[in-house]
């Protein structure tokens, strides 16, 4: 199924049902008294989160969502029903915008949310409400309100504690292969990783989410490449890891890294502060005393002192320290949080 993170869809509300005009009218009691009674509500519409779905695909073709009306008022004080409210199922981590506004309405971040995005109108009221001492024949009804209409921009970001990010052909697919149960497609050449991938890792009793995304390249930040399209779904990790391909000269290796974080502060700058690992991957390519150099080199380079892990995603050397050093910082993380 092909990944998308992004829809358009229109909510129209139920109308509200019109109240009734009517008189009690039976033998022997030819002149009644008001008997209409009100209409039915209409049905609204909810947003509600369905954990089995991971993409917003289905809004491709389905984007007109109506409520039914309320039912009109009927004589002899029968009230109109009201219509049954809709619901429409979308994936955990769906953001709901108003078109008209940009007005951020909802987040649909926690299970079995729900979020009201249209009313339905409300019920008219039938010429019984309206009877009195000094009217004892009212003739005067009210008509159900309208329902609201909307039209919706969904936006889903992944939800994820762990972000994998790094230059196409870094490894990160193997990284998320090598560690979880994931299986995205690996090949020897840029941009295999079309769409995010998720991977659920387990260590002991505990269990932490990768998010997977296209790789980044140079001028990311103006739209270059695939990676900027799914930048967004970083933007609820906890951790960043970035993923740097070392079987190549050390000032590459450098370049690459400062390419990484100068489009990721472009982007947004809260994403470029959040904690952020370097993970040098394809070790088995390169030598222990290589390897040492370079490690040595990038910490005089960086001004920071970014946590630095060297791995092979292929042979799955360093990747259990790394998975478990990992899980100690979430564990703390959730300490201190709580």
């Amino acid at each position: 199924m092909k990944f998308v993170d992004q829809a358009l869809i229109r909510v129209e509300a139920g109308n509200g049902g019109d109240g009734c005009l009517s008189f009690r009218r039976e033998k022997f009691i030819p002149k009644g008294g008001p008997d209409g009674g009100d209409g039915g509500d209409g049905g609204s519409i909810y947003l509600i989160v369905d954990e089995g779905l991971n993409t917003l695909v289905d809004f491709r073709h389905d984007r007109l969502y109506r409520a039914k009306n309320g039912q009109p008022g009927m004589g002899r004080d029968r009230f109109g029903k009201k219509a049954d409210d809709l619901y429409i199922r979308v994936p955990l981590g769906t953001l709901v915008y108003n078109i008209e506004t940009d007005e951020l309405i909802g987040d649909l971040s926690e299970k079995n949310s729900k979020l009201l995005v249209a009313q339905g109108g409300f019920h008219g009221l039938g010429n019984i409400r309206f009877k009195s001492s000094t009217n004892r024949s009212p003739r005067k009804t009210t008509q159900g309100t309208s329902g609201e209409v909307r039209d919706l921009r969904l936006e889903l970001q992944i939800l994820a504690d762990v972000g994998l990010l790094g230059m196409p052909n870094a490894g990160k697919s193997s990284l998320l292969r090598a560690v979880s149960e994931a299986t995205p497609k690996v090949a020897d050449y840029p941009f295999t990783t079309m769409y995010p991938s998720l991977g659920v890792v387990r260590v002991d009793d505990e269990s932490f989410v990768i998010a997977d995304i296209p790789g980044l390249i140079e001028g990311a930040a103006d739209g270059a490449g695939l990676g900027i399209e799914f930048l967004k779904h970083l933007s609820r990790t906890n951790l960043l890891l970035h993923i740097v391909d070392i079987f190549q000269e050390k000032s590459k290796v450098y370049e690459d890294i400062k390419k990484i974080r100068i489009e990721l502060e472009r982007y947004d700058e809260k994403l470029s502060n959040k904690e952020n690992w370097l993970v040098l991957n394809k070790s088995d390519l390169t030598s222990k005393e290589d390897n040492e150099m370079l490690i040595s080199f990038l910490k005089n380079k960086l001004e920071d002192k970014i946590k630095i892990f060297v791995i092979s995603a292929i042979s799955s050397d360093g990747c259990q320290e790394l998975i478990y050093r990992i899980n100690n910082w979430m564990l703390k993380r959730k300490e201190k949080n709580e």
